[in-house]
């Protein structure tokens, strides 16, 4: 696409936002496959995407997604083991990853519990950089799903921290204060270079900082970091259900 383009979809109920972010991947995924064989897809953590996994795990049998042509990254980890019961890979694991025909060495978990974080961090980057399709100069994926957090948190890009203000790495593992823990997360340059971002957003909790987010004046990414998600080149699409839409003006269709 020659220029940014952002699409805000609300729904009714969080099982209306689920099936159209279901059908909008699916398409994706069927899009990238036809045009290069293969869809780079990097995964969402947290509760909001579990329903959406599960729905497209129900349908994983069914041919709609050419899961054996896809590559999945993760967007963000906790600093947990892969097994551990917060675990973002964990999570997508018990209710996607096992349950699609998708070959175990197209998945790339982030090792956010290595004793080296920042290591750890570059060698993700460098996998990433190896694997997924390099346009512009860099690694552009086919999709990425992102959630948003109360405090307008997206991926572990937290307000007012480090992560915010970083352009020289696609990936970087940093201590949260208010978390009082580490995370590794994708950054902005790489989150931007995407074909495709899903910002998926489902409850009253988000209600604030979803119209935050979509006012006619949203806050910089330092005080809300998901309004830092605009990509350069590619296609925004927020899917709301009405709660987290409640205080935006914008209706379901």
């Amino acid at each position: 696409m020659a220029e940014r383009s952002r699409e805000v979809i609300v729904e009714s109920t969080a099982e209306g936002a689920t099936g159209q972010a279901s059908r909008l991947l699916k398409e994706i995924v069927a899009e990238a496959v036809e045009r290069r064989g293969f869809c780079y897809f990097a995964l969402s953590g947290g509760s909001t995407p579990r329903g959406l996994y599960l729905r497209l795990a129900a349908d994983g049998v069914s041919g709609e997604v050419a899961w054996q042509n896809v590559h999945v990254f993760f967007g963000d980890e906790r600093d947990v083991p892969q097994d551990h019961i917060e675990s973002n890979f964990l999570m997508a694991q018990r209710t996607l990853l096992d349950h699609v025909p998708i070959q175990v060495s197209h998945i790339h978990p982030m090792p956010a519990d290595a004793e080296d974080l920042a290591g750890a961090a570059a060698s993700y980057e460098q996998l990433i950089r190896e694997v997924v399709p390099i346009e512009n100069g860099g690694p552009r994926f086919d999709l990425i799903l992102l959630g948003m957090g109360m405090d307008g948190h997206t991926a572990s890009l937290f307000p007012q921290t480090e992560a915010i203000g970083v352009t020289d790495r696609l990936v970087m593992s940093y201590f949260v204060p208010v978390l009082g823990r580490s995370r590794m997360t994708f950054t902005y340059p790489l989150i931007n270079a995407a074909r495709n971002v899903i910002l998926f957003v489902t409850g009253a909790d988000k209600a604030v900082a979803t119209a935050r987010l979509l006012g006619a004046e949203p806050p910089d990414a330092g005080e809300l970091p998901a309004a830092g998600i605009a990509p350069t080149s590619g296609r925004l699409t927020v899917i709301l259900d009405a709660p987290a839409a409640r205080d935006t003006g914008l209706h379901p269709s």
